[in-house]
C-alpha cells in the first residue's frame, strides 16, 4: 500500500493565488500574509499613479470610481480566490435595500465591507428617514439625502485602497475625494474661520506617506524579531501556567502582549499610507499651519504606549472601528450602550471564543476604570507632583489591564484562555467587580452620548 502524501505545509494553505509560494517558502512566512503584503505594496504604487495620472482635474469621477473598483476586486481575488465570491454576493444583495447586516468575519475584507455597508445604511437612514432636529451634529453632517449610484456604491465598498485592510471611512468623505472636493471640504469644516485657506495650494501627502512607511518598516522589523521571540503560544506552556510565580506571569504577559502589537501597527499604518498616497485622508490644517493626514488613521502609537486610562487606550487603538461602533451602536441603542457595543464588537470579529473572553472582560474593566477615574482623579490634580504620581501609577495599571484583557483575543481558543485566567487567579475580574459594586458610579455615559460637534469630540480626545 502506497504511503499517503504528506500534508501541505501551513505556509502553502491559502484560497488565493499561489504564485508567490516560492517567496513564502524562502521567507518562512505563511502565504496568505505574503499575498497580503504584496497586494498592499502594489496598492501603494497604484495609489501614487492614481493621484498623479487619474487626478480629478484630468479624469472623470466615473473613471476614478471604475478603476478603484476593478483593482480592488482583483486584490480580493488574488488574496482569497474565488472562494471570496460571498463578499460580492453580500455587496450586491445589500445594494438597493440599504439595511444593516451582521456577518461572520470569514475574511478581513468581509469585515471591512460589513462596516461600510452598515455605516452607509445608517447614514442613508439619517438622511432619508429621520427628522433633522433628531440628529446630532455629526449625524447631520454625514447624513446622505440622495441614494448612491451603483458605481459609487461598488467603489466605496471595494476600492483598492481599503478593501484588504481598511480602514472604514464615511461615504461623503470618499465621494468628495473621488470628485476632487475632499481637500476643500475638510478645510471648510476644520479651518472655516481662517479666511485665507482658499489660497492654500493643494497639500501634498508625500511627507505623511514617508513618515508612515518608516513606521511600517520599524513595525515589520519588530514583528520579525520581537514577535518571533515572544510568541503568544508560550502563555499556554506548562512553565508559565504551572511553575512561574504570579509576578513573573504578570510581567511576562505584558512582554508577550507588547510583542504581539507590531503586526497590527504594520498593517494599519501601511493601509493608512496607501490611502494618503492616493490623496485621501487629509483632515485639515493645524494651528501651526501644518497639513494633517490623519483622517483615516487607525491608531496613535504614542498615545497607546503612554495611555493612562483604559478609555484613552481604546480611543487610540483601531480608531476607525471604534468610530464605526459609536455610529451604528453606541449612539443609537436606548440602554446599556457600553455593554451592547462590546458585544457587537465581539460578534463582528467572529466566532472564536477568545474574542468573547476579551470583550466581556473589557466591559467589566471599562466600567471599573470609569468608576475609579470619576471618584479618584480629581484628588490628584492639586499639584504637579501628585498628578505625576497619578499618571505613572495609572499608566502601569492600564498597560497591565490591557495585557490581561486582550490575551484571549490573540489566543483565540477557549481552553488556553481559561488556563491563562486561572493561572492569574482571575485577579482583574475580581478587582473590577469589587470596584463596580462598592464605588459609586456617576452617570457619565448619558452625558457623553449627547449630540456633539466633530470639533468637541476631537477636543475631548486631546484633553
Amino acid at each position: 500500500m502506497a504511503p499517503e502524501p504528506p500534508p501541505p505545509r501551513a505556509s502553502y494553505r491559502t484560497t488565493g493565488s499561489t504564485c508567490l509560494h516560492p517567496l513564502s517558502e524562502l521567507l518562512g512566512i505563511p502565504l496568505d500574509q505574503v499575498n497580503f503584503v504584496a497586494c498592499q505594496l502594489f496598492a501603494l504604487l497604484a495609489a501614487l499613479w492614481f493621484r498623479l495620472y487619474l487626478h480629478p482635474a484630468k479624469s472623470s469621477s466615473a473613471v476614478r470610481h471604475a478603476f478603484a473598483t476593478i483593482l480592488g476586486t482583483y486584490f480580493v481575488i488574488f488574496c482569497f480566490g474565488w472562494y471570496s465570491v460571498h463578499l460580492f454576493v453580500l455587496v450586491l444583495m445589500c445594494y438597493g435595500i440599504m439595511v444593516t447586516a451582521s456577518v461572520s468575519s470569514i475574511h478581513r475584507p468581509l469585515m471591512i465591507v460589513t462596516q461600510k455597508i452598515t455605516t452607509l445604511a445608517f447614514q442613508v437612514h439619517d438622511g432619508l428617514g429621520r427628522r433633522a432636529e433628531d440628529l446630532s451634529a455629526e449625524q447631520h453632517r454625514l447624513a446622505i439625502k440622495v441614494k448612491p449610484s451603483f458605481l459609487e456604491y461598488l467603489s466605496y465598498l471595494l476600492n483598492f485602497m481599503s478593501v484588504i485592510a481598511g480602514p472604514c471611512n464615511h461615504f461623503k468623505d470618499y465621494v468628495a475625494f473621488i470628485e476632487g472636493r475632499h481637500t476643500h471640504m475638510k478645510l471648510l469644516e476644520v479651518n472655516g474661520k481662517h479666511k485665507d485657506f482658499h489660497s492654500l495650494p493643494e497639500p501634498s501627502p508625500t511627507g505623511a506617506v514617508m513618515h508612515k512607511l518608516c513606521v511600517t518598516l520599524v513595525s515589520l522589523l519588530l514583528f520579525l524579531t520581537l514577535t518571533k521571540t515572544f510568541p503568544v503560544t508560550c502563555l499556554a506552556e506548562d512553565w508559565f501556567v504551572q511553575k512561574a510565580d504570579f509576578p513573573t506571569r504578570l510581567c511576562y504577559l505584558y512582554v508577550v502582549m507588547q510583542a504581539s502589537k507590531p503586526k497590527y501597527y504594520f498593517a494599519w499604518t501601511l493601509a493608512d499610507a496607501v490611502n494618503n498616497a492616493a490623496g485621501f485622508g487629509f483632515s485639515g490644517v493645524d494651528k501651526d499651519g501644518r497639513c494633517c493626514w490623519d483622517l483615516l488613521s487607525n491608531l496613535n502609537i504614542w498615545k497607546i504606549e503612554t495611555a493612562t486610562s483604559f478609555k484613552m487606550y481604546l480611543e487610540n487603538w483601531n480608531i476607525q472601528t471604534a468610530a464605526w461602533l459609536k455610529c451604528v451602536c453606541y449612539e443609537r441603542v436606548p440602554w446599556c450602550p457600553t455593554v451592547l457595543t462590546f458585544i457587537l464588537s465581539a460578534l463582528w470579529h467572529g466566532v472564536y471564543p477568545g474574542y468573547y473572553f476579551t470583550f466581556l472582560t473589557g466591559v467589566l474593566v471599562t466600567l471599573a476604570a470609569r468608576a475609579v477615574r470619576n471618584n479618584c482623579r480629581h484628588h490628584f490634580l492639586s499639584s504637579k507632583a501628585l498628578k505625576c504620581v497619578y499618571d505613572l501609577v495609572t499608566w502601569a495599571v492600564t498597560q497591565l489591564a490591557v495585557s490581561y484583557t486582550v490575551a484571549p483575543f490573540v489566543m483565540l481558543a477557549a481552553e488556553p484562555a481559561l488556563s491563562l485566567y486561572t493561572s492569574m487567579y482571575f485577579y482583574l475580574h475580581i478587582i473590577s467587580l469589587l470596584i463596580i459594586l462598592f464605588l459609586p458610579i456617576k452617570p457619565q455615559a448619558h452625558i457623553q452620548r449627547q449630540p456633539q460637534t466633530a470639533n468637541s469630540v476631537n477636543k475631548k480626545k486631546t484633553d
